[in-house]
């Protein structure tokens, strides 16, 4: 099994509050839903806070408000798993949203520090090698980027010779301007990894290193500091990555993400064509490319597989 160290992030005073957490993202939530979504009735009378009111969303879980109101204040410490479902259901939260909350109200004990490196099995970077047509990349915490073959160094850039810290989607998402040109769709891209950056944020309230990854984004991005204010979590599992590359022009990518069974919090994420479509001609002429497209990519510099 290869160990690979964490890129290191700049530092950060504190870890994340998981009670500041807790309350907002629960307000979020709130805030989303009007009456009328969740077929209560709505009088026309002045609303100070958008969305539901607690008292509302209490009756909804079937909770006293005093209740429900210590924990959207962030004390979940004492909640049940009903009380969490029911409050899940009221909020019609997603199966992410609910495993987050979860995550926020009752926090596992960690048997391993939130920091420790990240390890990857020798077999796992061998499969990749071997996928030779297919751009496949291994995602760990944070969105750090562990392993890529050499069709995704030449789909998306290779990151080789990028420093460690910045073998990573938000870095490159946000801090890098080619990264704009590279996705079609940058706004849907960007949710979409702050929306992991918080399911992580859940499931490690404690990691010293995303703290400072959140906390050195919120001061250089104004995009991502909009982004992680909305709370919102979701899991990237399937979908259509629409790219515009230098050498090929327009990619119509199917994504596949498959957590490791035995890492669950790595996830190997990879993109293919539909069968004689324009965007499998140009996977083959950038395989047939080699180092050429790899080079190209997004102007980063020279490849390899991590």
């Amino acid at each position: 099994m290869d160990e690979y160290p964490e890129p290191v992030h700049e530092p950060a005073a504190d870890a994340l509050d998981p009670r500041a957490e807790l309350s907002e993202f629960l307000r979020t939530r709130r805030a989303r839903l009007k009456p009328e979504d969740v077929g209560l009735p709505d009088y026309g009378r002045y609303r100070r806070v958008p969305g539901l009111r607690r008292e509302e969303l209490a009756q909804l879980a079937g909770v006293s408000v005093a209740y429900y109101t210590r924990l959207e204040q962030g004390n979940g410490r004492h909640v049940s798993p009903e009380v969490l479902d029911a409050i899940a259901r009221a909020l019609r939260l997603s199966d992410a949203e609910h495993a987050h909350l979860t995550h926020l109200a009752k926090p596992k004990q960690k048997k391993k520090p939130a920091g420790r490196a990240q390890q990857v099995r020798g077999p796992l970077r061998t499969l990749l090698d071997t996928m030779d047509g297919v751009p496949a990349i291994l995602v760990g915490r944070r969105s750090d980027i562990l392993v890529w073959n050499r069709m995704a160094a030449a789909v998306f850039g290779d990151w080789a010779e990028l420093p460690a810290r910045e073998q990573n989607w938000a870095r490159l998402v946000f801090l890098r301007p080619e990264y704009r040109d590279l996705f079609v769709d940058w706004e849907h891209k960007a949710s979409d990894v702050v929306s992991q950056l918080r399911m992580d944020a859940g499931s490690h309230p404690d990691d010293p290193r995303l703290s400072a990854l959140v906390g050195e984004l919120s001061v250089k991005s104004e995009e991502f500091r909009r982004l992680w204010a909305t709370h919102d979590v979701k899991e990237k599992c399937h979908g259509i990555q629409r790219l515009h590359h230098p050498l090929v022009g327009e990619l119509d990518l199917r994504l596949e993400s498959f957590h490791q069974a035995d890492a669950h919090e790595q996830m190997l994420v990879t993109y293919h064509a539909e069968p004689n479509s324009p965007s499998a001609e140009a996977l083959r002429l950038l395989a047939s490319w080699g180092a050429d497209a790899t080079r190209a990519g997004t102007s980063t510099p020279s490849a390899r597989t991590a």
